[in-house]
């Protein structure tokens, strides 16, 4: 694991009522918040802030330093750039298919990616875990990545 001990702490912005960070922009057609993917979740049988509700599936495209950093339980990685080899190992039948990343970026080229693949009803989750974490589950650590190296907050 390439994860360092934690580093001192950085502010958290503030979020908005939607719970992303105030002024980021938002696009309902391409993406969900965090807190709409928790609350799928929770009416898909997932649970609390966990990832793996019955009609949800949540792809996580870092890198596996940040996987091994911080993840939504439930969830499946395949990091970004095998996500095009590899999409086909998802089980998409029947389940709403949300693509994860740090801050949500890689995120919305997952989900072309995926829906170039067919998987028309793909959405990014914006702000990926570092909103998330800030939303819906404290408990995920917060982090910052330089190259395979990631740093906890």
């Amino acid at each position: 694991m390439t994860t360092e001990p934690q580093s001192p702490k950085v502010s958290a912005p503030e979020l908005d009522d939607r719970g992303l960070p105030r002024g980021s922009r938002f696009h309902p057609a391409d993406e969900v918040t965090p807190r709409e993917a928790a609350a799928a979740m929770r009416g898909a049988g997932g649970g609390g802030g966990g990832g793996g509700g019955g009609g949800v599936l949540i792809v996580d495209v870092r890198l596996r330093s940040e996987w091994d950093t911080a993840r939504i339980e439930g969830s499946v990685h395949i990091p970004l750039h095998e996500l095009e080899q590899r999409w086909d190992e998802l089980e998409t039948q029947g389940k709403e298919v949300l693509v994860l990343c740090h801050h949500g970026r890689r995120s919305l080229d997952g989900m072309h990616i995926l829906r170039s693949k067919g998987i028309a009803g793909a959405k990014s989750i914006a702000g990926g875990i570092e909103v998330w974490s800030l939303a819906v589950d404290p408990k995920i650590p917060r982090y910052q990545r330089q190259g395979e190296k990631c740093t906890r907050l």
